[in-house]
């Protein structure tokens, strides 16, 4: 999510994405996401970066039996956990593709609604992920893509335990997953590419972490960097998430952690 392969999950690590990143950090985000695309009964709707398909789940709910969802995601490992999941009882069957969002091998016109969650800071090349996503869509049809507005007290306090401990290249990784994207930027591109009605919408929830200490080792677990904290002394990796938990303490909620975070979603019409 440098390359478009860039947040590659190998192993167990897409596993333990869904069972701990999403629960604690995306599954809010999208049925926020969700709710403000307002799906209709019966709607074609596309989930571009899916992950492991929290999106493409809650839209599935939203559109039921006579909808339509598809997820679409480069990373084999999320799309595979995203296909063992159980289906959603109630809700639009989903079909998960492994594919690019620069060429999406799709058909011209085929989803009334377009979403993207947190994936559009990944793509090397954002117009082209734009273009395909308005060629995709019916004439009326509406995209909605949500991006980080910055940083939080976690990102900022892991990233840099995890320059010091682990090394510059994980740190960059975790940089470019939280890099707070401008929206204006974001809205201009997509008037270049042809979308009309373009809008931003600040969205702003409160994220809580379980046990941060131990939340943090979960979290790298699930990451890119997953195999490079695997191969340092316990010692080390204790240290690691001692200076996370310890940074997090002003923030602290029970025996967990509470801060504001914050996206913008950018949605716009064919």
């Amino acid at each position: 999510m440098n390359t478009e392969n860039q947040w590659q999950l190998t192993g167990s690590a897409a596993e333990r994405y869904e069972r701990v990143l999403v629960p604690a950090i995306f599954a809010p985000w999208a049925a926020d996401l969700v709710e403000l695309a307002q799906l209709q009964d019966g709607e074609r709707v596309l989930d571009v970066a899916c992950g492991t398909g929290v999106v493409a789940r809650h839209a599935a709910q939203r559109v039921g039996t006579t909808g339509h969802v598809t997820g679409l995601d480069l990373n084999q490992g999320m799309v595979g956990v995203a296909r063992s999941l159980p289906s959603v009882p109630e809700a639009a069957a989903i079909v998960w593709i492994e594919g690019s969002a620069l060429a999406m091998h799709l058909p011209d016109s085929a989803f009334d609604v377009v979403l993207c969650q947190q994936g559009v800071q990944f793509f090397p090349d954002r117009l082209a992920a734009l273009h395909e996503m308005r060629r995709v869509l019916v004439p009326g049809g509406r995209v909605l893509v949500s991006v980080w507005a910055g940083p939080t007290p976690y990102s900022i306090a892991m990233w840099n335990a995890v320059e010091r401990h682990v090394g510059p290249d994980a740190a960059a990784t975790f940089r470019k997953s939280r890099t707070g994207e401008d929206p204006e930027v974001l809205r201009q591109l997509m008037a270049q590419t042809g979308f009309r009605d373009v809008q931003i919408r600040g969205r702003t929830l409160t994220t809580r972490l379980p046990a941060v200490a131990e939340f943090v080792l979960r979290h790298l677990a699930a990451s890119p960097a997953a195999a490079e904290v695997d191969a340092l002394p316990s010692s080390v990796r204790e240290t690691l998430a001692e200076e996370v938990s310890t940074a997090l303490r002003p923030y602290g909620d029970g025996d967990g952690a509470a801060f504001p975070e914050t996206t913008n979603v950018v949605m716009a019409l064919h």
